[in-house]
């Protein structure tokens, strides 16, 4: 499932190819016919991004709030737009620029009011302008949980946007281990942790990677699929760590995978 930087990248992208313009609006595929109806030829007023939601915004106050899932993803195109190839949900079409989106776990209109209480349920983002200003409440739930830190960082209530990449790496840079309990974390913990996700996921919304390594330890084995930036811990199951030679353990943590170092990163 994309990470928040994704997202971002997206919010960004759309907004440099429709904000300001009147744009036409339909759905190929029929699964969106009518939200798309609600919106065609009205002005894309901006898209905005908050952890793993992806929200365009039209005149008039119609909102289109688009969740990619596992399986969705954008397609650019240049204008004029080919024929749709394939389910196409959505396809957005500009004065120089289109887009279409397929496989979504969710594109619907809402209205300002729901995209609030959207808002209202999820964790601070580490990429928003804002997020400082709320970081205080997830450090609350965080410190005062029982749960392990590894699955509060995907409890998208408690950060939005954070997915398992990020997950794994930072807290390989923060020396955390996975199954450490919130309650067994002092401030400072948290306070490093916070610190060092709003310092890396911009990185990814500008490189479209998630880069995580540092430079002096960005060397020796590969990464873990061609084209990916190396990475510390995630996906390295077997394999040396890059900075004691440890050997990188994997586990499940709310059926999700977790990949630590059992030195770097101490029960």
């Amino acid at each position: 499932m994309p990470e928040g930087h994704t997202l971002h990248r997206l919010a960004r992208r759309h907004n440099e190819c429709f904000a300001g313009h009147q744009v036409r609006v339909s759905s190929p595929q029929g699964r969106f016919t009518e939200g798309a109806r609600q919106v065609s030829g009205r002005v894309f007023t901006g898209a905005e991004a908050w952890g793993k939601h992806l929200l365009h915004h039209y005149d008039g106050g119609a909102i289109v709030h688009i969740h990619l899932g596992l399986y969705g993803a954008f397609t650019e195109h240049a204008a004029p737009m080919p024929a749709p190839v394939g389910e196409v949900r959505m396809r957005i079409a500009g004065q120089d620029w289109g887009t279409d989106l397929r496989g979504p776990a969710r594109c619907a209109v809402i209205t300002q009011y729901e995209a609030g209480q959207l808002f209202s349920r999820l964790g601070p983002d580490p990429l928003r302008a804002d997020a400082d200003a709320d970081a205080e409440r997830a450090a609350a739930r965080v410190l005062r949980s029982r749960a392990a830190i590894g699955g509060l960082l995907l409890n998208q209530e408690v950060i939005a946007g954070v997915g398992n990449v990020y997950r794994a790496e930072v807290l390989f840079r923060q020396g955390l281990n996975p199954f450490r309990t919130g309650t067994s974390l002092v401030r400072d913990d948290w306070d490093r942790l916070w610190q060092d996700l709003i310092e890396l996921m911009p990185v990814g919304v500008r490189e479209g990677k998630m880069i995580t390594v540092r430079p002096q330890h960005d060397s020796g084995e590969p990464a873990y699929a061609p084209g990916r930036p190396r990475t510390y811990v995630y996906r390295r199951a077997g394999e040396k760590c890059r900075v004691c030679g440890t050997v990188i353990l994997q586990s499940e943590l709310q059926a999700r995978k977790i990949f630590w170092c059992p030195s770097c990163q101490p029960a």
